[in-house]
């Protein structure tokens, strides 16, 4: 290879291509150098060196962003475009090497040395031009962009540095690996580097061909989905389904993401989800797999009710909407205020004991509108069954979540107060022990993560505020009884009821019948009349209906009679109400021997007993009854016993055991009657009969015995005074041991009543029995 000769020719800078001699190629000019070198070169010999950029990007190259080896060409055409380029038309003639590179002018020139090869004639030059050809055949029968004309007309090239340059053109290369064809001046070494790149572009194309067909595979099968989709859109809208199964889902996916479920639960919901997809819309596990997914959906997450932490505003509300029930409210602006100060506390766990009718489901209402949280009640009355609590297994047909689970799905918040109603009236069976399941529930170190067996994910009760109520807390197993704070309700007083009935009850009843304030009129000694002789209760629910029973006759009377204004008095209540229906527990008329007073707790509050005892000639029998449970059969035996010991010291004949049957009797015998707080009564009543004395008819009594003559504590004692002064009576005797109970006691009950604290039967005696022996 040897320079034939130097030519002094316009450089014009190809970006992204280069032409091979013999090529010919069409190329839009639109830099300013390289229009004047055009311009130059048409005005000449139509002659222009050809080079291609290092970098596509470089508008104004120098030598050093040019590659050294081009091609001479010549300009067949030239049009000028409307938008100022211009389209030429060249044909490559020689390779060229870039002797010097001259910027100075208002175009690029070079001088450029022509460099020419002699052609080999021999059998190995010929061998590779036919193993190119064969390679370039190949190429053309894989490749679409080459078309077999074009391999013919290269078939008939004889030249082997023409042939080399014409396939160059027409492979796929790179600038850099088109550019190194290029400057490879002996034709041999051209032959053998298109050799090696055309077997890569084969290769590459094989790959090519098989990713297609594998792409193409997978776009019939999808196409293939698509089509059974839509076909089973169709068959879906004309059974009545319009929108199938594909929208359903989405809209089930969207709302799985934004429901604020842990990521576990989610990845649940999201793989129960893909089940119910692929199962047919008429299998029946399709219908159980929806079902779940909709309880993960409408239970509340995250979602909150902000606490109103204003103590003050909370009270007025609960002052409002109850009278007394001091406790209580105390306990829960407690709360509001610890809440105020930490914001972290958790739910508080109240057990509201008491007998019915007092208020303690309204009073949970009325907590959570205090606290500006939603409600939500559920009634344990009568469940046996676990799964109530905990939910069943979903592989049981009609299986649900437990009554927690959907309470919190009403109460639609992770923080509402959430009412256990008749929490004592749970009991257990051969299905489970409810109780036992509610210990989860109810213990402020688990509930937040309470598992039910339908949702099987944990959820968190730890925000909820748990308030259950029940009328008899012997009736609650110790290990969820220790869970609770117990808050003790008693019964109202005369005087509470009257308040309750003239504030609350009466104006409620009023409007829920149709009539104004100044239709009816209750007077105080008529309400009074009402809660002695026609309600038998601790709470007011019977005092609500017979108000509302007072209303319905006014409502007849104005409608009937056309009178505006009715006054019900003490005289004229039975035109109302008809005849007294209860005569509460009153104190006798005068002393009597052998009848003492006891006081009693029973489930609609307090309530006085007469214990009667007469003697009669026999031969020593104990006789009990009235219906007597076994404690109290036991304190009538203690009571014996200990009198039989201190008979003496009492002033009774010794033999009196053997020579009287005595007869206890407890009236109302069809009324059940049992409890450990008799003894001492009993034991009155005995001494009175076997003595002669008579027992003070002023006195009432309460406490348990021993054998010794001990007295022992009693519960109740609030609700016991309650009825003790309703009866009328002006001293209670009551054990030593309760003296801190009488905080307890109303003001107005410890105004008429004296209380007299006695750790010993004697004790007992010297108060309760006057005069001397008959």
């Amino acid at each position: 290879m040897t320079n034939k000769k130097e030519m002094v020719l316009p450089l014009l800078p190809l970006r992204g291509t280069l032409v091979y001699p013999t090529m010919v190629l069409h190329l839009d000019v639109g830099r300013e150098k390289s229009i004047e070198a055009l311009e130059v070169a048409m005005a000449n010999d139509k002659l222009v060196f050809l080079v291609a950029q290092k970098a596509m990007d470089e508008d104004n190259p120098n030598e050093q962003d040019v590659y050294k080896v081009g091609t001479i060409s010549e300009v067949k055409q030239l049009l000028k475009l409307p938008n100022g380029t211009i389209r030429v038309l060249v044909e490559g003639l020689h390779r060229a090497e870039i002797i010097t590179y001259d910027e100075q002018k208002t175009y690029i020139e070079a001088t450029v040395g022509v460099l020419e090869e002699k052609e080999e004639d021999g059998l190995e030059e010929k061998a590779l031009m036919r193993t190119l050809l064969q390679h370039f055949e190949q190429y053309v029968n894989l490749s679409k962009k080459v078309t077999h004309e074009t391999y013919l007309a290269t078939a008939d090239i004889s030249s082997s540095s023409e042939l080399a340059d014409t396939i160059a053109s027409h492979l796929p290369l790179k600038v850099k690996e088109k550019q190194d064809i290029l400057k490879t001046y002996e034709a041999k070494e051209r032959l053998m580097k298109l050799i090696a790149h055309i077997q890569d572009e084969k290769e590459l194309l094989h790959l090519e061909k098989k990713i297609n067909q594998r792409v193409k595979r997978s776009m019939e099968r999808t196409q293939k989905e698509y089509f059974l989709r839509e076909q089973m859109k169709a068959i879906q809208k004309e059974l009545g389904d319009k929108d199938g199964k594909g929208s359903e889902v989405e809209t089930l996916r969207e709302k799985i993401v934004e429901s604020g479920m842990p990521e576990s639960t989610k990845e649940v919901a999201f793989k129960e989800l893909d089940r119910y997809e692929k199962l047919p819309a008429n299998a029946a596990e399709s219908g159980v797999i929806r079902t779940y997914i909709d309880w993960l959906l409408q239970l509340p997450w995250t979602e909150t009710t902000e606490d109103i932490l204003d103590v003050k505003r909370a009270e007025k509300i609960l002052d409002e909407e109850h009278y007394g029930l001091e406790k209580v409210k105390e306990r829960v602006l407690e709360y509001l205020a610890v809440q105020q100060l930490t914001n972290s506390l958790k739910g508080p766990i109240l057990c509201l004991a008491g007998p019915p009718g007092v208020g303690k489901t309204s009073l949970a209402r009325s907590i959570a509108t205090s606290l500006n949280r939603n409600f939500v009640r559920v009634s344990l009355g009568g469940v046996r069954d676990e799964s109530e609590i905990r939910g069943h297994r979903r592989t049981y047909v009609g299986a649900m979540p437990g009554r927690i689970i959907q309470g919190m799905k009403k109460a639609g918040t992770i923080n509402p107060v959430f009412l256990l109603d008749e929490i004592d009236k749970m009991s257990n069976d051969f299905r489970g022990d409810p109780s036992s399941a509610m210990l989860e529930v109810l213990d402020p170190e688990q509930n937040h993560t309470f598992s039910d067996h339908y949702i099987e994910e944990t959820y968190d009760l730890s925000k909820v505020m748990f308030v259950a109520t029940a009328n008899n807390l012997g009736s609650i197993p110790a290990p969820l009884r220790d869970r609770m704070e117990i808050i003790h309700i008693a019964g109202y007083t005369e005087l509470e009821k009257m308040h309750i009935a003239k504030n609350h009850l009466l104006p409620k009843q009023l409007e829920a019948h149709g009539l104004k304030k100044g239709n009816l009129q209750v007077r105080d000694e008529a309400l009074l009349a009402i809660v002695r002789h026609h309600t038998r209760e601790a709470g007011v629910r019977s005092l609500e209906r017979v108000l509302a029973s007072i209303c319905r006759k006014v409502a007849r009377i104005i409608v009937t009679e056309k009178r505006k204004r009715i006054t019900v008095t003490e005289k004229n209540l039975h035109d109302f109400l008809g005849k007294p229906r209860f005569s509460y527990g009153t104190k006798e008329k005068e002393d009597q021997i052998g009848v003492a007073t006891g006081l009693a707790y029973t489930t609609v509050g307090g309530d006085t007993l007469a214990i009667e005892v007469s003697l009669s000639p026999g031969k020593g029998k104990l006789i009990l009854t009235g219906k007597l449970g076994d404690v109290m059969k036991e304190s009538a035996h203690a009571a014996f016993s200990y009198i039989r010991s201190k008979a003496e010291e009492l002033n009774i004949d010794p033999q009196f055991n053997e020579k009287n049957d005595i007869h206890i009797h407890v009236p109302e015998g069809a009324v059940p009657k049992d409890g450990p707080s008799a003894g001492i009564t009993m034991a009155t009543a005995l001494v009175s009969a076997l003595t002669g004395r008579p027992v003070s008819r002023e006195v009432g009594m309460t406490g348990e015995i021993t054998l010794r003559g001990r007295v022992l504590p009693i519960g109740g004692l609030k609700e016991k005074s309650l009825s003790a002064h309703r009866a009328g009576l002006k001293k209670i005797i009551m054990p030593y041991e309760n003296g801190k109970d009488l905080e307890d006691i109303p003001d107005s009950v410890k105004e008429d009543i004296e209380f007299v604290l006695v750790s010993h039967l004697d004790e007992v005696l010297e108060h309760a029995l006057v005069g001397e022996k008959q």
